[in-house]
């Protein structure tokens, strides 16, 4: 499996809230949210793990670097105008690809959850792309994302106007036919995830919606004690 991380972000909330690092080396019981994300991709059997940098990260671009030396990273260094221009850069760069997980930096679940979303998209071949989705809403802006009754996506909408219960978790699978489109989205100007996902519908991919119980994401300090309260029964003593 091919993993994909977007941590070309400034982290501008974090910094104004007195966090100095860049946001991928938040760290959640010791552990940074990059490690954290590389270590349960490899537990997820990673063929290779890229991740795109912006070129202000110098901190966590050597960390990265040490890292590489004995894990299949390959890094990406560019400043990106939206993570969708992030995604674009990081599968230029890896035209081949047939298949990709991807998401953000700040993205924590729980690793069991993410387990059984893999291996429930690599039992599948059929689908073109599989999007975590949960009814826990953490999200200054959430997307909405309406399903059908076998969970494929029908819809997704800045409000909630089906009534779905649902909310983008910001990871997504892709196979071929939906990476092709990453790039048809940006020389049409689309320049966010959430249109991306939307044109991903409009043309056609089979998309289904994979609920896990609750994604929180690390946008402001006070979400490190969040995102810490959430994971602390894998690190109970």
């Amino acid at each position: 499996m091919n993993y994909a991380i977007i941590a070309a972000g400034e982290g501008s909330r974090l910094a104004k809230e007195g966090f100095k690092l860049p946001k991928p080396m938040v760290s959640l019981y010791d552990e940074m949210l990059i490690d954290r994300l590389i270590r349960i991709f490899m537990h997820n059997h990673a063929e290779k793990i890229m991740i795109i940098i912006n070129e202000e990260s110098t901190s966590l671009e050597k960390h990265l670097a040490e890292l590489s030396l004995t894990m299949p990273i390959e890094v990406v260094k560019k400043s990106t105008p939206s993570s969708l221009h992030s995604v674009y850069e990081l599968l230029n760069a890896n035209p081949d690809l047939e298949s990709v997980c991807l998401t953000t930096t700040d993205t924590v679940f729980k690793e069991e959850e993410f387990e059984a979303y893999i291996a429930e998209f690599e039992g599948n071949p059929n689908l073109e792309g599989q999007m975590a989705v949960t009814s826990f809403i953490d999200d200054e802006s959430p997307l909405f994302v309406t399903v059908s009754e076998d969970q494929t996506i029908t819809a997704f909408t800045d409000e909630n106007s089906t009534h779905t219960p649902f909310v983008s978790g910001g990871i997504y699978c892709l196979r071929k036919k939906a990476i092709q489109n990453v790039n048809l989205a940006v020389e049409h100007g689309v320049s966010r995830m959430r249109n991306f996902q939307r044109q991903l519908v409009e043309n056609g991919i089979k998309l289904r919606a994979y609920p896990f119980s609750k994604i929180v994401d690390v946008d402001h300090v006070s979400d490190i004690r969040t995102a810490e309260l959430f994971l602390r029964p894998e690190h109970a003593a």
